[in-house]
């Protein structure tokens, strides 16, 4: 029997952003309510594949565990955990490389794109980090997985390793669905051509969680318009406005339509203080927790450790059964 099963990750960079929030960790709030085998993991084996220290990584993962639960994620209805603290997702990528060819691999956008951002020629875990993320998904037999357009390639990855292995092996993993974010890809507040990045090098680009009011509504006081002071939305003649209309309408849990209402008759300076007084607002109650959260690391340890030994129950016979099919045991 098939059991409905949510699974999803983030890699920790530290305190997510206001379109990590918008774009998947407000979609994971409602996603534990409304399911009952539901698996959020810490992507720390992931983030590998950009260079870190280990000081920073360390940090890192406590905050960004700690943000999530600020936000709503509850380990009583989800089993939240560190994704390197379960071994079997290692050995599974292992075994599910096996079955995956090169070229494959090579077509995928990131590659390419984050290659050029390294300057390098790139890393073997850099090319193979989404055959990873099959083996997140594949090793609790995942029905749905909750990802924002720029993923969709990647498990369309998972989804054709999962029907090969069935092919070879037997019918044995559900073939993963997306639950695709309807919220609007949140762009840059300095060049709404891109999205909103952790690592874009401008600094008012980015609205993390956790900003102070002050630095909010510098942020969106600098945010790049146009020359026309009216409110409109028209993301491709008017990426910028229209940019700031998307958060309001997120944050405030309008429509588009109703958050255009409010705007008539404001120029776009004044709007922009009235997105950032909704993002202020919004996140007031999330940054208290953050701080408070982040003065208990054992609390945050704990919470990760115990979602850990969860997931490795569910993983354990499912990954045996694997070791069998393909001859291990």
């Amino acid at each position: 029997m098939v059991v409905d099963r949510i699974f999803s990750g983030i890699q920790p960079t530290g305190t997510p952003h206001l379109g990590n929030y918008l774009g998947a960790i407000q979609n994971w709030v409602n996603l534990q309510e409304e399911h009952n085998s539901v698996l959020y993991s810490i992507m720390d084996m992931h983030s590998l594949t950009m260079p870190k220290e280990p000081t920073v990584l360390r940090q890192n993962i406590l905050d960004t565990t700690a943000a999530i639960l600020a936000c709503g994620i509850d380990p009583k209805k989800c089993f939240l955990f560190r994704q390197s603290l379960v071994p079997e997702h290692a050995e599974l990528a292992w075994i599910l490389g096996c079955l995956t060819n090169v070229p494959r691999l090579l077509r995928l956008p990131q590659w390419k794109m984050k290659r050029a951002s390294q300057n390098s020629e790139g890393t073997v875990g850099l090319l193979t980090y989404p055959v990873l993320q099959a083996a997140d998904i594949l090793l609790y037999k995942s029905t749905h997985v909750p990802v924002g357009e720029d993923q969709v390639l990647h498990l369309e990855l998972a989804q054709d390793i999962a029907q090969h292995f069935n092919k070879k092996y037997g019918e044995f993993f559900p073939v993963p669905k997306a639950i695709l974010s309807t919220t609007k890809k949140i762009k840059s507040l300095r060049d709404p051509a891109v999205k909103m990045s952790k690592s874009d090098p401008q600094k008012l680009a980015t609205v993390n969680i956790a900003d102070s009011p002050d630095e909010i509504v510098l942020k969106f006081r600098k945010a790049v318009t146009d020359f026309t002071s009216e409110v409109t939305y028209d993301p491709a003649a008017r990426p910028g406005v229209s940019n700031l209309v998307s958060i309001h309408a997120a944050v405030t849990g309008l429509s588009i339509k109703e958050v255009l209402h409010q705007a008539t008759g404001l120029d776009t300076a004044h709007y922009k203080m009235v997105v950032a007084e909704s993002v202020i607002q919004k996140f007031a109650p999330i940054r208290n927790e953050i701080k408070k959260l982040q003065e208990d690391k054992s609390h945050l340890i704990k919470v990760l450790e115990d979602g850990a030994e969860k997931a490795k129950e569910l993983a354990a016979p499912i990954y045996q059964e694997i070791r069998r099919l393909v001859g291990f045991q």
